[in-house]
């Protein structure tokens, strides 16, 4: 009876735990959801006023061609007002409700992008939506269920990640790295070994791309800032990018920080061992 007690406390606990993570999440989410219904809003009323204005012109030189630019406008905003919704409830949901790719893709490259630099005009934390468009990322990556061998896996790290003054520089040879310890890139150089993945350092975006384009992974787990990790995943899409931020105690890209159990976790998930 006393096990019985304790595995439903156990239980009860969790779900508690569980609760509150779900009850954090929308929180977080929630002024993001707000920006996209005004984001919608916006982009509707642009739309009439870019089909009503010209519409008299139009008509002197056919009558029906109003109606035909009207049919394009309103196509266009039932495109965009359905990718917004579809993020919108997958944020919500917590699953992939993108049914065609191409969509996926529009939203992934171009719409949160957009949503991006109108939050930022109109004040609101950059870093904030960056970290909502990057959830979002590995929300959707998640909710595709995959397995991918550790061959074909690749962890991708800043090089800020080592320290400004350590005289071994690792930039495309991880195994120069003398695992001293100050720093978290022998840690997790230990567990590429160990997980069978290739580890690279980056020194930014086009040695990123240029490292994928060699490597040609199938799933890349990503360590970076908020805005590295967002052009990041935009530039490699439709190559599943799982981001992890890294944190930035001595300020950014200096010396900065990674919780390996992060990475860890995504290989766990992710990784098929050979």
């Amino acid at each position: 009876m006393a096990c019985e007690a304790e595995n439903h406390n156990c239980q009860k606990a969790c779900g508690n735990a569980c609760n509150k993570t779900e009850q954090d999440t929308m929180t977080q989410q929630r002024p993001f959801l707000i920006l996209l219904a005004m984001v919608g809003g916006l982009f509707a009323i642009s739309a009439f006023v870019i089909w009503w204005l010209p519409s008299v012109g139009l008509s002197s030189i056919h009558p029906r061609l109003p109606y035909w630019f009207g049919l394009a406008m309103l196509t266009l905003v039932i495109v965009v007002l359905g990718g917004l919704g579809l993020l919108a409830l997958t944020l919500i949901s917590g699953r992939d409700l993108f049914i065609f790719p191409r969509l996926r893709g529009i939203v992934i490259k171009y719409l949160m992008p957009a949503v991006i630099v109108i939050g930022t005009l109109m004040r609101l934390d950059r870093d904030a939506l960056q970290r909502s468009f990057i959830n979002l990322n590995n929300q959707l990556v998640r909710s595709r269920n995959l397995r991918v061998p550790a061959a074909k896996t690749m962890i991708l790290l800043p090089h800020c990640l080592q320290l400004f003054d350590c005289a071994i520089k690792v930039t495309g040879d991880v195994e120069k790295c003398a695992r001293c310890g100050r720093c978290d890139i022998g840690d997790l150089a230990e567990l590429a070994r160990q997980r069978g993945v290739t580890l690279a350092v980056a020194t930014g975006g086009t040695l990123a791309r240029k490292l994928l384009m060699e490597k040609r992974p199938r799933l890349v787990v990503a360590v970076a800032c908020e805005r590295d990790l967002t052009s990041g995943i935009r530039d490699a899409y439709p190559l599943p990018v799982i981001g992890v931020f890294n944190t930035r105690p001595e300020g950014p890209c200096f010396n900065t920080r990674i919780d390996v159990d992060a990475v860890r976790q995504a290989l766990d998930a992710y990784v098929v061992s050979e």
